[in-house]
């Protein structure tokens, strides 16, 4: 087994967007969809450090919330549709958004979690 310092560093960007081991940046970090894989398959450095918590999920609403909520805004002032037509077109459209958004944001921040060897905190004695 390789230590961190044998493997050349990776970008957080590029392996956590694309769902890779922030360590080899060839392994994949998940197993399903949104499920941490217990290690990596490529250079076996095991996943138990990443705990992203609830960090996407708020990144997302946050995000997916302007996106869909501008665009239904802008939707309803200029057109001014019925509200069936806001439910056919908006409904599918924050699912897609949020699905789209939920892994790679939950990868880039395992990836930085990484990278700057976040941990949790602790009392100093």
């Amino acid at each position: 087994m390789q230590h961190d310092d044998q493997y050349p560093p990776q970008s957080p960007y590029d392996t956590g967007l694309k769902g890779l081991c922030p360590r080899c940046g060839q392994g994949h970090l998940f197993k399903g969809f949104i499920n941490i894989a217990p290690k990596c398959d490529v250079c076996d450095m095991e996943f138990d450090f990443a705990d992203a918590g609830d960090g996407p999920a708020v990144f997302v609403i946050l995000i997916a919330g302007f996106i869909v909520v501008g665009a239904a805004l802008y939707v309803e002032i200029q057109y001014e549709p019925p509200m069936w037509v806001h439910m056919a077109i908006f409904l599918p459209m924050v699912l897609v958004v949020v699905l789209g958004m939920l892994r790679p944001l939950k990868g880039l921040l395992v990836a930085l979690q990484y990278r700057n060897k976040a941990e949790q905190g602790r009392l100093v004695k």
